[in-house]
């Protein structure tokens, strides 16, 4: 049996690929090591932010467009799986990284309003107490993502399209055959599939894979983090309610901070710091770091919240993966080598991919179907940008 395209990996971005793939009519084969939507990588949970605040300028564009993608697959599925709310950047007034959020948002013409510390407290119910000389930056353009819901629903329209799932199929080879021009993928059992073309969508198991193909290393740490869930002490409940208009956020001071509305587990937010520790992804220890990275958390909570939050323990706690590149830009770009463009590889999502899903799971359909991709600058993404700089893009 031969497909048109192989994805291998069926978290949030094998899944999208995979929609995008059967959608446009092509025979397509969905792979996936461990049960599908399992929790060992990072496409679980309840909750993920979607925001267009980023300091380069090639992310808003791309943020919008998954956006758009996202209702489009919601009103295909019939149901939802993202929420919208207005988004908060905070930090010092003197921050270069937000001063370059608000000019990437100008460029691309996304409003934004600079307000300062009274201004914010008034935007959001007097919720936040920014330090002195903090400010903050909101946009229309956040929300909340439903991880495990949105993976689900993106396996449900690959199904109604016409595309093959099956888990509990751990890929161990991928080769070119020359005679015939196809793609063998060797799985652990002896068995295997030939496709036309394939997609690397194997999250932080894309470097192994990758290395075993073309002996090329990329650079791609896999990292653990730890999401934390906080109490909102009794009377405030309302004030963080996604419905009544609080916002997600991030925030840039001394620690990166972030967070989204409670809306998962009543009266619990999610508040964790983007942080984690360099892991192989089988050899993962599913412990919180508590101590000392939750200690400046806690401050953070106390000092920005004043008590309306209960910062003297986190009551629910979940590890998840990070598959960070040192720029932490993607990978979206062909496997090259013995491959040429029949593989196109996906990966290094570094923490904030999931909200592009939609469109790196279109672009990977488009390389896949016809070796090119309209509207994004993937010049960003190549796989040899760090043969001169191991650094990657200028930050």
């Amino acid at each position: 049996q031969l497909f048109d395209v192989i994805v291998i990996g069926a978290g949030v971005m094998g899944s999208s690929a995979a929609y995008h793939s059967g959608k446009r009519g092509l025979k397509t084969l969905l792979l996936e090591q461990f049960d599908f939507l399992h929790q060992r990588g990072s496409s679980h949970g309840e909750s993920r932010t979607t925001r267009v605040t980023y300091p380069e300028h090639y992310y808003p564009k791309m943020v919008l467009e998954s956006t758009r993608l996202w209702e489009e697959a919601e009103r295909d599925a019939g149901f939802k799986v993202y929420y919208r709310t207005a988004h908060l950047d905070l930090g010092p007034s003197e921050s270069k990284y937000l001063a370059a959020v608000v000019e990437s948002c100008r460029e691309n013409a996304i409003p934004v309003r600079v307000l300062d510390a009274d201004q914010v407290s008034a935007e959001f119910r007097g919720v936040f107490r920014l330090p002195e000389g903090w400010i903050g930056v909101v946009n229309d353009h956040g929300g909340v993502i439903k991880p495990t819901k949105a993976v689900a629903m993106l396996q449900s329209l690959c199904l109604r399209y016409g595309a093959s799932l099956r888990d509990n199929e751990r890929v161990v080879g991928i080769e070119r055959d020359g005679s015939t021009d196809e793609i063998v993928v060797s799985t652990a059992d002896g068995g295997g599939f030939r496709s036309r073309k394939c997609v690397i969508t194997a999250g932080a198991w894309t470097g192994n894979l990758i290395e075993k193909a073309r002996g090329i290393t990329l650079p791609i740490q896999p990292l653990e983090t730890t999401v934390f869930y906080w109490k909102i002490r009794h009377g405030f409940e309302s004030d963080f309610a996604i419905e009544n208009g609080f916002p997600t956020f991030a925030s840039f001071g001394d620690t990166y901070v972030y967070g989204t509305p409670s809306l998962e587990y009543p009266g619990l937010i999610k508040i964790p710091a983007h942080s984690g520790r360099p892991c192989a992804p089988e050899e993962r220890t599913w412990t919180a770091q508590e101590s000392p990275p939750l200690s400046p958390l806690q401050t953070w909570i106390e000092t920005l919240f004043g008590g309306k939050i209960d910062a003297e323990s986190s009551v629910a706690k979940q590890s998840c993966i990070y598959s960070m590149t040192p720029d932490e830009d993607f990978f979206l770009d062909f496997l090259g080598g013995d491959f040429g463009k029949n593989a196109v590889v996906c990966g290094g999502f570094s923490g904030h991919g999931f909200k592009m899903a939609p469109i790196v799971g279109r672009i990977a359909a488009d390389l896949a179907q016809r070796g090119e991709t309209e509207g994004v600058e993937l010049e960003h993404f190549t796989i040899d940008r760090f043969r001169n700089n191991p650094k990657g893009n200028p930050k």
